[in-house]
């Protein structure tokens, strides 16, 4: 995999894939603004899948897990403007605005395709990527100040977004994991998005589940495949990056030890 980042400061840079195809799965610490030159990313959640291309502008806020595929298309890299926003910064920002109705945040992500003050913000930075030498952090402050700014024209509800610096409390361990069981991620995250220590967490998921998250995790995955394989007639390629498997192989040799065939010999329906 050819994978390409040039930065401008540590939370702008101009990123860029080449090969087939870049799956992960991720929970960024910081809001992600993203704009597509080139390219498909397809996002998949608990609840929603999103498919951006071309043109395509997004917020994906802090703390959300997700699976993320990037793809080159139409003989272009996956090539992307992404800049972070940090809660550094955005407490900076907010500190003399004064913010009226706040309401804890959907767990989703904002979409503003082809928006032309966004566009017009981003597409700003490319000639910035071909100088030489340190980029001035001052103009860089200025430019993410701009991209908020604009943020908050253009959706009114973004403030409760960007201005929400609250820490993960205390959840349902058994709701989140269902809802969130394929998502590759080391147990110390899972334990932070459930408000709960890495001990806390593996203590209250054996007493819950009556097994170890790694063993239920690789069940769930599993049932989900079969399901997506035999129920919507999808192949082995199509399914194991969305269920939580990083390679095929595996995937394939971890299915036939549990239903005693290969995914490729599953019949076209569930009985």
């Amino acid at each position: 995999m050819e994978h390409v980042s040039k930065y401008l400061t540590q939370d702008i840079k101009l990123s860029s894939y080449d090969d087939k195809l870049f799956k992960s799965d991720l929970m960024f610490d910081d809001h992600m603004l993203i704009w597509f030159i080139s390219g498909e990313t397809k996002i998949v959640q608990a609840d929603v899948t999103f498919l951006f291309k071309t043109g395509d502008i997004f917020l994906i806020p802090r703390n959300q897990l997700a699976t993320i595929i990037n793809y080159p298309k139409n003989g272009l890299p996956h090539k992307t403007v992404v800049m972070h926003l940090s809660a550094e910064r955005l407490k900076k920002f907010y500190e003399k605005i004064e913010i009226s109705n706040k309401i804890t945040p959907e767990q989703k992500i904002y979409s503003f395709s082809n928006h032309p003050l966004l566009e017009s913000c981003l597409t700003s930075l490319i000639p910035y990527f071909d100088l030489e030498g340190d980029f001035p952090e001052e103009i860089a402050s200025l430019k993410i100040t701009e991209a908020i700014s604009i943020l908050r024209v253009i959706d009114k509800s973004i403030d409760n977004v960007l201005a929400n610096f609250d820490e993960p409390g205390k959840i349902d361990l058994i709701s989140f994991m269902e809802r969130n069981f394929m998502f590759n991620m080391p147990m110390e995250k899972l334990g932070y998005l459930t408000g709960r220590s890495l001990s806390t967490f593996n203590r209250d998921f054996k007493k819950l589940f009556r097994t170890t998250p790694q063993k239920w995790l690789t069940e769930k995955r599993l049932e989900l495949a079969y399901y997506h394989l035999a129920g919507k007639k999808k192949k082995p390629a199509e399914v194991y990056l969305e269920v939580g498997f990083e390679d095929l192989s595996h995937f394939s040799y971890a299915f036939k030890k549990k239903y005693g065939l290969a995914p490729t010999q599953l019949p076209a329906h569930i009985d």
